[in-house]
Protein backbone atom coordinates (compact mmCIF):
# COMPACT_ATOMS: atom_id res chain seq x y z
CA UNK A 1 0.00 0.00 0.00
CA UNK A 2 2.82 2.42 0.85
CA UNK A 3 4.25 2.00 -2.66
CA UNK A 4 1.20 3.88 -3.96
CA UNK A 5 2.31 6.96 -2.03
CA UNK A 6 6.05 7.03 -2.81
CA UNK A 7 5.67 10.14 -4.97
CA UNK A 8 3.97 11.95 -2.10
CA UNK A 9 6.55 10.74 0.43
CA UNK A 10 9.42 11.86 -1.80
CA UNK A 11 8.14 15.45 -1.35
CA UNK A 12 8.00 15.14 2.45
CA UNK A 13 10.66 17.19 4.26
CA UNK A 14 11.53 14.16 6.40
CA UNK A 15 12.81 12.36 3.30
CA UNK A 16 14.51 15.32 1.60
CA UNK A 17 17.74 14.29 -0.11
CA UNK A 18 16.79 10.61 -0.12
CA UNK A 19 16.33 9.02 -3.56
CA UNK A 20 13.51 6.60 -4.53
CA UNK A 21 15.56 3.43 -4.03
CA UNK A 22 16.92 4.62 -0.67
CA UNK A 23 13.41 5.72 0.37
CA UNK A 24 12.13 2.18 -0.12
CA UNK A 25 14.95 0.83 2.04
CA UNK A 26 14.35 3.42 4.77
CA UNK A 27 10.63 2.62 4.90
CA UNK A 28 11.39 -1.08 5.26
CA UNK A 29 13.54 -0.27 8.29
CA UNK A 30 10.99 2.09 9.85
CA UNK A 31 8.10 -0.37 9.48
CA UNK A 32 5.38 2.29 9.38
CA UNK A 33 1.69 1.81 10.15
CA UNK A 34 -0.90 3.15 7.68
CA UNK A 35 -4.49 4.06 8.64
CA UNK A 36 -7.41 5.55 6.71
CA UNK A 37 -10.02 7.92 8.15
CA UNK A 38 -13.34 9.40 7.09
CA UNK A 39 -14.15 13.12 7.25
CA UNK A 40 -14.39 14.36 10.87
CA UNK A 41 -12.95 11.11 12.28
CA UNK A 42 -10.50 11.50 15.17
CA UNK A 43 -6.97 10.62 14.08
CA UNK A 44 -5.56 11.20 17.58
CA UNK A 45 -6.92 12.69 20.80
CA UNK A 46 -4.93 14.91 23.16
CA UNK A 47 -3.73 12.80 26.07
CA UNK A 48 -3.79 9.50 24.19
CA UNK A 49 -0.65 7.36 24.03
CA UNK A 50 1.69 8.65 21.32
CA UNK A 51 1.89 6.12 18.49
CA UNK A 52 4.38 7.69 16.12
CA UNK A 53 5.19 10.65 13.94
CA UNK A 54 2.36 11.19 11.45
CA UNK A 55 2.65 11.86 7.73
CA UNK A 56 -0.43 12.67 5.64
CA UNK A 57 -0.48 10.48 2.53
CA UNK A 58 -3.78 11.78 1.11
CA UNK A 59 -6.53 14.19 2.15
CA UNK A 60 -6.16 16.75 4.93
CA UNK A 61 -6.01 16.76 8.73
CA UNK A 62 -6.43 19.61 11.22
CA UNK A 63 -4.41 19.82 14.43
CA UNK A 64 -6.19 21.56 17.33
CA UNK A 65 -5.89 22.23 21.05
CA UNK A 66 -8.26 23.60 23.64
CA UNK A 67 -7.25 26.66 25.63
CA UNK A 68 -7.98 27.18 29.34
CA UNK A 69 -11.47 28.49 28.53
CA UNK A 70 -12.31 25.36 26.54
CA UNK A 71 -12.17 27.11 23.15
CA UNK A 72 -10.63 25.31 20.19
CA UNK A 73 -7.39 26.75 18.82
CA UNK A 74 -6.16 25.54 15.42
CA UNK A 75 -2.46 24.74 15.38
CA UNK A 76 -2.18 23.71 11.72
CA UNK A 77 -3.90 22.20 8.69
CA UNK A 78 -1.79 19.56 6.95
CA UNK A 79 -2.11 18.03 3.49
CA UNK A 80 -0.32 15.26 1.53
CA UNK A 81 3.37 14.95 2.37
CA UNK A 82 3.12 17.08 5.52
CA UNK A 83 3.92 15.79 9.00
CA UNK A 84 2.45 16.22 12.48
CA UNK A 85 3.44 15.13 15.97
CA UNK A 86 7.10 16.05 15.46
CA UNK A 87 7.37 17.99 18.73
CA UNK A 88 5.87 15.14 20.77
CA UNK A 89 7.97 12.47 19.06
CA UNK A 90 11.00 12.87 21.35
CA UNK A 91 9.50 14.71 24.32
CA UNK A 92 9.43 11.75 26.70
CA UNK A 93 5.82 12.47 27.67
CA UNK A 94 4.52 9.59 25.59
CA UNK A 95 1.15 11.23 24.82
CA UNK A 96 -0.34 13.35 22.05
CA UNK A 97 -0.34 17.03 23.11
CA UNK A 98 -3.01 17.94 20.55
CA UNK A 99 -6.09 16.51 18.89
CA UNK A 100 -5.91 15.62 15.21
CA UNK A 101 -9.06 15.20 13.10
CA UNK A 102 -9.66 14.31 9.46
CA UNK A 103 -10.65 17.51 7.67
CA UNK A 104 -11.67 15.25 4.79
CA UNK A 105 -11.24 11.56 4.02
CA UNK A 106 -7.55 10.89 4.43
CA UNK A 107 -4.80 8.29 4.77
CA UNK A 108 -2.06 8.74 7.37
CA UNK A 109 1.22 6.94 7.96
CA UNK A 110 2.73 6.68 11.46
CA UNK A 111 6.48 6.23 11.97
CA UNK A 112 7.89 4.98 15.32
CA UNK A 113 10.04 7.81 16.70
CA UNK A 114 12.54 5.36 18.18
CA UNK A 115 13.28 3.90 14.77
CA UNK A 116 13.87 7.36 13.28
CA UNK A 117 16.50 8.35 15.85
CA UNK A 118 17.82 4.86 16.57
CA UNK A 119 20.41 2.80 14.75
CA UNK A 120 19.35 1.25 11.46
CA UNK A 121 18.95 -2.54 11.33
CA UNK A 122 20.05 -2.67 7.70
CA UNK A 123 22.72 0.06 7.95
CA UNK A 124 20.86 2.26 5.45
CA UNK A 125 23.14 4.90 3.98
CA UNK A 126 20.26 7.39 4.09
CA UNK A 127 19.50 7.03 7.79
CA UNK A 128 21.90 9.84 8.74
CA UNK A 129 20.13 12.12 6.28
CA UNK A 130 16.81 11.13 7.86
CA UNK A 131 18.06 12.16 11.31
CA UNK A 132 19.39 15.49 10.00
CA UNK A 133 16.06 16.16 8.34
CA UNK A 134 14.27 15.41 11.60
CA UNK A 135 16.42 17.89 13.50
CA UNK A 136 15.65 20.60 10.96
CA UNK A 137 11.92 19.83 11.13
CA UNK A 138 11.88 20.21 14.92
CA UNK A 139 13.81 23.49 14.71
CA UNK A 140 11.44 24.86 12.08
CA UNK A 141 8.44 23.78 14.18
CA UNK A 142 9.80 25.61 17.20
CA UNK A 143 10.13 28.78 15.12
CA UNK A 144 6.56 28.38 13.85
CA UNK A 145 5.22 27.97 17.39
CA UNK A 146 7.06 31.13 18.31
CA UNK A 147 5.17 32.86 15.49
CA UNK A 148 1.88 31.52 16.87
CA UNK A 149 2.72 33.08 20.23
CA UNK A 150 3.25 36.39 18.41
CA UNK A 151 -0.32 36.18 17.09
CA UNK A 152 -1.63 35.61 20.60
CA UNK A 153 0.28 38.67 21.83
CA UNK A 154 -1.35 40.97 19.25
CA UNK A 155 -4.27 42.66 21.01
CA UNK A 156 -6.35 43.98 18.11
CA UNK A 157 -8.28 41.74 15.72
CA UNK A 158 -7.23 43.97 12.83
CA UNK A 159 -3.58 43.57 13.78
CA UNK A 160 -3.92 39.79 13.83
CA UNK A 161 -5.69 39.70 10.46
CA UNK A 162 -3.18 42.08 8.88
CA UNK A 163 -0.19 40.06 10.07
CA UNK A 164 -1.76 36.83 8.80
CA UNK A 165 -2.55 38.31 5.37
CA UNK A 166 0.94 39.76 5.06
CA UNK A 167 2.47 36.35 5.79
CA UNK A 168 0.33 34.76 3.08
CA UNK A 169 1.32 37.56 0.67
CA UNK A 170 5.02 37.00 1.40
CA UNK A 171 4.63 33.23 1.06
CA UNK A 172 2.78 33.40 -2.29
CA UNK A 173 4.60 36.46 -3.65
CA UNK A 174 1.31 37.76 -5.10
CA UNK A 175 -1.27 40.28 -3.95
CA UNK A 176 -4.07 37.79 -4.71
CA UNK A 177 -4.08 34.40 -3.01
CA UNK A 178 -6.25 31.69 -1.48
CA UNK A 179 -6.51 31.47 2.29
CA UNK A 180 -5.33 28.06 3.58
CA UNK A 181 -8.01 28.07 6.29
CA UNK A 182 -11.80 28.24 6.25
CA UNK A 183 -13.37 31.26 7.99
CA UNK A 184 -14.14 29.39 11.25
CA UNK A 185 -10.70 27.78 11.20
CA UNK A 186 -9.04 31.17 10.71
CA UNK A 187 -11.02 32.54 13.65
CA UNK A 188 -9.77 29.66 15.80
CA UNK A 189 -6.19 30.12 14.60
CA UNK A 190 -6.23 33.85 15.42
CA UNK A 191 -8.09 33.18 18.69
CA UNK A 192 -10.99 35.51 17.85
CA UNK A 193 -14.72 34.90 17.41
CA UNK A 194 -16.07 34.13 13.94
CA UNK A 195 -18.50 37.15 13.93
CA UNK A 196 -15.71 39.54 15.04
CA UNK A 197 -13.42 38.22 12.30
CA UNK A 198 -16.11 38.66 9.63
CA UNK A 199 -16.93 42.20 10.82
CA UNK A 200 -13.30 43.29 10.75
CA UNK A 201 -12.70 41.78 7.31
CA UNK A 202 -15.78 43.67 6.10
CA UNK A 203 -14.45 46.94 7.49
CA UNK A 204 -11.07 46.40 5.85
CA UNK A 205 -12.87 45.73 2.56
CA UNK A 206 -15.02 48.87 2.91
CA UNK A 207 -11.89 50.93 3.59
CA UNK A 208 -10.35 49.69 0.33
CA UNK A 209 -7.52 47.74 1.97
CA UNK A 210 -8.53 44.29 0.71
CA UNK A 211 -11.04 42.50 -1.47
CA UNK A 212 -12.26 38.99 -0.74
CA UNK A 213 -14.66 36.37 -1.99
CA UNK A 214 -14.93 33.19 0.06
CA UNK A 215 -11.33 31.96 0.43
CA UNK A 216 -9.89 34.32 -2.19
CA UNK A 217 -8.22 37.53 -0.94
CA UNK A 218 -6.69 40.41 -2.88
CA UNK A 219 -4.59 43.07 -1.18
CA UNK A 220 -5.49 46.48 -2.62
CA UNK A 221 -3.42 48.72 -0.33
CA UNK A 222 -0.26 46.98 0.84
CA UNK A 223 1.11 50.01 2.69
CA UNK A 224 -2.10 50.38 4.70
CA UNK A 225 -2.02 46.67 5.55
CA UNK A 226 1.57 46.99 6.79
CA UNK A 227 0.61 49.93 9.01
CA UNK A 228 -2.28 47.94 10.47
CA UNK A 229 0.09 45.05 11.25
CA UNK A 230 2.33 47.18 13.44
Amino acid sequence: MIKNYLKTLSKCVLFRGIGPAELNAVLECLKPKVNSYKKNDWVTLAGQAFDGLGIVLSGEIVVTRENAAGNRVIISVNGPGEIFGEIAAFSGEGVWPATVAARESCTVMFLPAGKIAGSCENSCSSHKQLIMNMLKIISDKALMLSKTVEYLSIKSIRGKISNFLLEQYQKDGRSMFMLPLKRDELADFLNVSRPSLSRELGRMRDEGVIEFHRSSVKILDLDALKRMAQ
